[in-house]
């Protein structure tokens, strides 16, 4: 065989080595792309209830130092829950009014919201049922809901509990919480504390199971298909 023949011949097998590899890992990163669900999870509720401490202490896996910015940014993590790796996609909101107009430009494809109130604000409690679950289901009619207490660990601590006192207040009850999720229909309430860790990984892995398996939601009937308008 003629020396240019073979250089031909290696050229070309190299060629279609190269062509197979690339081939062959492009098929697995769609295979891979495909089988991964990603779920966009809003985070909404009063300002100063713990979003963002919430948001931070999930994906650090601790309390946030002196600076706590006012808004988390979008963040991706995998979450691996019943056998599946799942792939979420966290937003964190403003609660104040003069942000109304802005935050509902983060709702459209919310596959599922977390509506948060702190257990040491019974004001965030009420404004649950008075403003956050009134726009969140204007806005996305068929996302489910699942209702948070955060601060668990105000519950018992002196300080909070004066001042609550002295405003005539007590702590957010579990009774409460469980009435409140109901009466919203949320797929679940659940309770956590970012500062000490308790309950804030069941949190996430409840928002996933929301969607990836509504059937095992035990707290109301609000589960579907992500329905989300822009007005």
């Amino acid at each position: 065989m003629a020396p240019w023949v073979r250089h031909a011949c290696s050229s070309l097998c190299l060629s279609l080595c190269v062509s197979l590899c690339v081939s062959l890992c492009l098929s697995l990163s769609v295979s891979v792309s495909l089988a991964m669900q990603t779920i966009k999870c809003v985070v909404v509720g009063d300002g100063a209830v713990g979003k963002t401490c919430l948001l931070i202490s999930y994906t650090t896996g601790a309390f946030p130092g002196e600076y706590v910015p006012t808004v988390f940014d979008n963040y991706n993590a995998q979450l691996a829950l019943d056998g599946r790796t799942i792939g979420l996609n966290l937003w964190d909101t403003a609660g104040q009014e003069e942000y109304d107009r802005l935050r509902t430009l983060s709702y459209p494809q919310t596959s599922v919201f977390i509506v948060c109130f702190s257990l040491a604000s019974p004001t965030s409690y009420e404004n649950v049922r008075l403003k956050w679950h009134p726009e969140v289901t204007h806005h996305c009619p068929a996302a489910p809901l699942l209702l948070v207490g955060t601060k668990a660990d105000l519950r018992s601590d002196p300080d909070t509990l004066r001042k609550l006192k002295e405003a005539g207040q007590a702590p957010v009850s579990s009774h409460q919480g469980t009435a409140l999720a109901r009466q919203v229909r949320a797929v679940r309430y659940l309770e956590c504390s970012a500062l000490t860790q308790d309950g804030i990984r069941a949190v996430f892995e409840e928002a996933v199971r929301a969607v990836v398996n509504p059937g095992a939601s035990r707290a109301g009937q609000r589960g579907g298909r992500t329905a989300c308008r822009l007005l």
